[in-house]
């Protein structure tokens, strides 16, 4: 079983025009998937699961749809935090802070509050979260501390670098699911996915379910996960043709 997974959560929109329906309802059907999935991940024993709910890019889309993405954030917030917190789910929130409506941060940083104690599942929300722009943030941290001589920019590693990001007490992700059948990661974990397997599933995000979520665990076990090296026994039969 993966210990953390990851998922892109694409193609509300293209449900809901497939159907003749507003994008809204499509997004609205998303916020279903993602009860269902939260519940089914953590009757696998899943530790870690991130779902990517909102993008830095995402703000380009009309107003009324964002409008409507908030209200189904602080909906599911309000009617869903209390069974997660029952479960003895942890919340974690990652992404940009600032520039938030008034009524949404607050809500972000209840959720995280109450639920911090939490020794289960860890559900991570990335929501307005870009990873470049978490890169660059991670980078300027460390600039500034190097320009204050605080640290030493020689001593700077891949392990000081992370503890600058905004998963820095998260594993990184062993499997990252796309669905709707696009093949890209979207500016999505990009530094924590180095090692990630990926599965790319054309099933619409609405439609994703129990079913499916176990199927891409079903792929994930068929891989082979070598981080850079090579496959146990491989030398030795190389060495032996």
């Amino acid at each position: 079983m993966p210990r953390h997974v990851a998922i892109i959560m694409d193609g509300n929109g293209r449900w809901a025009v497939k159907r003749g329906l507003p994008r809204v309802r499509g997004h609205r059907q998303g916020v279903e998937a993602v009860r269902r999935i939260a519940r089914a991940a953590r009757d696998m024993g899943i530790e870690y699961l991130t779902l990517f709910s909102f993008s830095t890019e995402n703000w380009a889309r009309p107003r009324s749809e964002i409008g409507e993405l908030f209200s189904l954030l602080k909906t599911f917030i309000r009617r869903d935090l209390a069974e997660l917190h029952q479960n003895n789910v942890r919340v974690r929130v990652i992404g940009k802070r600032g520039g938030l409506p008034g009524d949404i941060l607050p809500l972000l940083i209840d959720a995280e509050k109450l639920t911090r104690d939490n020794t289960g599942q860890t559900l991570v929300i990335a929501f307005n979260y870009g990873s470049r722009g978490e890169i660059v943030g991670a980078a300027k941290k460390l600039a500034q501390m190097a320009a204050r001589g605080e640290i030493d920019p020689d001593s700077i590693d891949s392990a000081s670098f992370e503890a600058m990001l905004d998963t820095r007490d998260i594993p990184d992700p062993d499997l990252v699911i796309r669905t709707s059948g696009e093949q890209r990661l979207s500016n999505f974990l990009l530094w924590q996915s180095a090692y990630a397997e990926l599965v790319f599933v054309d099933t619409l995000w609405p439609d994703f379910g129990e079913a499916e979520l176990a199927a891409a665990v079903e792929c994930f076990n068929t891989r082979q996960r070598r981080f850079g090296g090579i496959e146990a026994g491989a030398e030795s039969r190389s060495l032996g043709s």
